[in-house]
């Protein structure tokens, strides 16, 4: 494959899992302060499926066409008052969270278990960065920050750490046999 695709190939990639993580957004329960979305059970798949460079960039464009106001964020919200107020913390997370998820698997291996604890991993991690932003756009302690912003998404948070796990390790290999992504033979350097 020339550099040329190899470089378009990229950039389909992250336009489509940052599609994926749009419309994913819009599954959505509500609670008093952030809601419960599909959103991160999208950013599970995209790191299990696309590894970490890959992974955040498609975060990265997904918070890039929120920030310029496309509606793409929980409840068809946009704008960079979104990213400013008390769920950007989270949004940002998504970042951070695709590179680490991807990192993990890209260090260890693409199966089910490793999966999980990446995943899991993940969902630790944009939970840590949506609740450091919450807790100071909306002046709380950090209890309060934890009771809005942590404890309810817990459960959930394992069931979709689970279906990103389960899901993505399969569409990977899928994905590695029609030759579409390049199976990691080698963990990345240290």
């Amino acid at each position: 494959m020339s550099p040329e695709s190899k470089k378009l190939r990229f950039i389909v990639n992250g336009a489509l899992f940052a599609a994926l993580t749009a419309i994913m957004a819009q599954i959505e329960i509500p609670l008093p302060v952030v809601p419960i979305s599909g959103q991160t059970l999208a950013v599970g798949l995209t790191a299990t499926i696309l590894g970490s460079r890959q992974g955040a960039v498609a975060m990265v464009g997904y918070a890039a066409l929120g920030a310029v106001g496309l509606p793409v964020f929980a409840g068809f919200s946009g704008g960079a008052q979104v990213l400013a107020g008390p769920t950007g913390g989270y949004i940002f997370g998504f970042i951070l969270t695709a590179f680490i998820t991807g990192y993990i698997l890209e260090k260890t291996s693409f199966n089910l278990p490793m999966a999980i604890v990446a995943n899991v991993t993940g969902m630790i991690i944009t939970l840590i960065c949506g609740t450091i932003q919450l807790r100071f756009v909306l002046d709380m302690t950090w209890g309060q920050a934890l009771a809005a912003g942590v404890y309810p998404f817990i459960a959930v948070g394992l069931i979709k750490a689970f279906l990103a796990s389960w899901i993505g390790i399969i569409v990977r290999k899928r994905l590695i046999q029609a030759r579409y992504i390049k199976e990691d033979r080698h963990p990345v350097a240290s």
